[in-house]
């Protein structure tokens, strides 16, 4: 089989109008699966992600950012459309055989495409999962580089039989760690492009289910924890011994290939124009042998991946840009996937698409907050596990389950300000408040061909 070394980078955002020679490279890097408990910086104990933490001491911090679903491709498509899972095209996981998931439009709008045509450079590392090798949403058709999975069933495992450079199968030998290609890859492109203004849209696949992680990183958390050495993680591709110990590993590698591309941008000299995020796109697992009660991975948060409460769908997020971003800023104000779209193509000097659901929080990431518009409320819907349906409006969280079989089951409502763990459902203390929520979630569902709660959920 075919052996190859790359080198990568990460991902993140900028502005030309800010940048003094060019407009400023945007780096946005999701990990997959990390729950708000799983950085040192959200207060995770376990282990630590110095290099991760940097971004809170050197840049900007939100307390209140939504990603796009509970589960990959959905969050994946708000990311690229800025619609929301009431409007975009896809809203949960749809597999094609034998490898991919089913395919956006060929003539969608997408992040990178509208940067592209701005004169941005685009590159893509990690999973894509919203069209399948060869079809009319293949990621080669979004972006000028891709290197990762295509499928997201392939990326069940950290060791695959192979991985894809554009339109190019590549073949791996057994004991190759994809995520260690990944980033290779994402640095080369990085060097590649000094001189151009880049954008690169980082979808690591870690901490998600397989627990692999090579030796180096595994050992020394199972001598940490070897009353885990009798647990089994089972999944895809080779079996792991202490799936704890392996996770801590995984957050580990991954903390170190973010300081690599920190370093790299340094040594480069680009570092004041390129603006980094780093995020991740749903809840924490508990697939794989992971354990997220051990790790505390959901913080304060009730939930985990697939669901529509905060530990669901509430994700870290943090940004870095030197020279631009006050070090050490929090911001409290509730952002969501939806909104990176307007906020990258405002930093980068692009007009945004009429018709989306995002709103630029590039006043937020500098610190003026007076600035920033807000939303009137943030929505998210869920076709598995019975249909859900969640807003967010101000200090207020409401949530319906069962929508699918029951369109007007009892909608929970909760005090975010008084109530972060979702613990006290307070609907019947509210019903002005429960009937307003209930609008929302009529006005924001947009029935299509393929997701439907089997009603038109309209206003009453």
């Amino acid at each position: 089989m075919q052996k190859i070394i790359f080198a990568v980078l990460s991902c993140v955002f900028v502005t030309p109008a800010l940048a003094a020679d060019r407009s400023p490279n945007i780096i946005y890097i999701m990990a997959d699966d990390l729950g708000y408990g799983d950085l040192s910086c959200f207060g995770q104990t376990k282990f630590k992600t110095p290099n991760i933490d940097r971004f809170a001491s050197e840049g900007v911090t939100f307390t209140d950012y939504y990603a796009g679903s509970t589960v990959c491709a959905p969050t994946r498509c708000v990311l690229m459309t800025g619609l929301h899972t009431g409007h975009a095209f896809v809203r949960g996981n749809r597999e094609v055989q034998p490898e991919g998931q089913a395919p956006m439009p060929a003539d969608i709008v997408t992040l990178p495409r509208r940067l592209k045509d701005a004169g941005y450079t685009t590159g893509m590392f990690g999973k894509w999962g919203l069209g399948a090798p060869g079809s009319e949403s293949d990621p080669s058709e979004h972006f000028d580089e891709f290197f990762g999975y295509n499928c997201q069933r392939q990326a069940h495992t950290f060791y695959p039989t192979h991985l894809w450079h554009n339109d190019e199968k590549v073949l791996l030998d057994d004991d190759t760690y994809s995520a260690d290609l990944i980033n290779n890859q994402l640095l080369k492109f990085v060097k590649d492009n000094r001189d151009k203004a880049f954008f690169a849209y980082v979808p690591f696949t870690i901490p998600h289910a397989a627990m692999h992680v090579p030796e180096e990183d595994h050992a020394p958390f199972r001598a940490k924890w070897p009353q885990f050495d009798g647990k089994i993680g089972k999944y895809k591709g080779p079996m792991v011994v202490n799936p704890i110990a392996a996770f801590a590993g995984m957050m580990t590698r991954m903390d170190r290939h973010v300081g690599e591309l920190l370093d790299l941008l340094t040594e480069l000299g680009i570092d004041d124009n390129t603006i980094v995020s780093f995020t991740s796109d749903n809840g924490p697992h508990m697939e794989g042998g992971h354990d997220p009660k051990f790790f505390d991975s959901n913080g304060p948060l009730r939930g985990h991946k697939r669901d529509l409460y905060e530990g669901g769908i509430r994700v870290p997020f943090l940004a870095r840009w030197p020279g631009k971003i006050k070090p050490g800023t929090i911001c409290n104000i509730p952002v969501a996937m939806w909104d990176v779209m307007p906020t990258c193509l405002e930093i980068a000097g692009v007009a945004t698409p009429k018709g989306i659901d995002g709103i630029s929080y590039l006043p937020a990431l500098m610190g003026q907050e007076a600035q920033q518009r807000r939303h009137e409320y943030l929505y998210w819907a869920f076709y598995e596990r019975g249909g859900k349906q969640a807003v967010r409006w101000g200090k207020w969280k409401g949530v319906r389950n069962n929508v699918g079989k029951s369109p007007d089951s009892l909608l929970e409502l909760y005090d975010l300000s008084a109530d972060l763990g979702e613990a006290d459902n307070i609907a019947t203390k509210h019903p002005d408040i429960v009937k307003q929520i209930d609008n929302y979630m009529r006005d924001a569902y947009t029935p299509s061909d393929l997701w439907s709660f089997g009603n038109n959920r309209k206003k009453r």
